[in-house]
């Protein structure tokens, strides 16, 4: 597991337990240990800008996903086409209530939340120290994460077209391409996101600075 760089002095490898120092580290350059080689410490070149930049975008993809129509279907003359959000309401008018749930939960609901308290977050730290609510907004869009399961959705999608080609025809609308570039953009701020970064600028609950911070003033 990756470490950032300011919280290290000593570290055991957790491979060999080798406790060894870990050198102050230039942007984008990974420490290893010296015995094993196992990566200990990586720095990144822009711990902050690139996941804020990401979930900006995840912002646009999910406004567009659950507001432009997903498909549309053609069969002896009519014409359909659906939403996500309106999906979920009509299985919840059909007697599906506890799939409506889930779809409208996994699918609107828990990546909304994350990507708000995301982008909250990322700007909220940009200027330290930033307030312990801030460590709060973290928890809360860390276990959002887990349910935000648009690739799920994906897949049952391209299950019920290949069920229904035959007896319709389908076209691909722009809320689908949508919530692909989601499920990308959410893999994406996963990978580039360190929380010890935004940990390291939190005001402590004492009311305390963080040490490199108040030394950096």
């Amino acid at each position: 597991m990756t470490i950032a760089r300011q919280h290290l002095e000593n570290v055991a490898c957790p491979d060999c337990d080798l406790v060894q120092r870990i050198p102050e580290l230039a942007p984008g350059a990974k420490a290893r240990c010296a015995r094993c080689g196992h990566q200990l410490a990586s720095q990144s070149v822009d711990p902050l800008d690139r996941p804020l930049a990401l979930t900006l975008a995840a912002a646009i993809a999910f406004i567009v996903a659950n507001t432009a129509s997903l498909m549309d279907l053609s069969a002896v003359g009519r014409f359909a086409s659906t939403t996500i959000p309106h999906g979920a309401y009509e299985m919840w008018m059909q007697g599906q209530r506890l799939t409506a749930v889930v779809v409208a939960f996994c699918a609107v609901i828990a990546p909304g939340i994350y990507i708000l308290f995301m982008l909250t977050v990322l700007l909220a730290v940009r200027r330290p120290p930033a307030p312990p609510w801030v460590g709060e907004l973290l928890r809360w869009g860390t276990s959002m994460q887990p349910w935000s399961m648009g690739e799920v959705m994906i897949l049952g999608i391209m299950v019920a077209l290949i069920k229904i080609a035959e007896l319709a025809s389908v076209g691909v609308g722009i809320g689908m391409y949508a919530v692909g570039a989601l499920v990308v953009l959410l893999a994406a701020i996963s990978i580039t996101f360190d929380p010890r970064e935004v940990w390291r600028r939190v005001e402590w609950a004492d009311g305390r600075v963080p040490s490199d911070l108040e030394a950096g003033r």
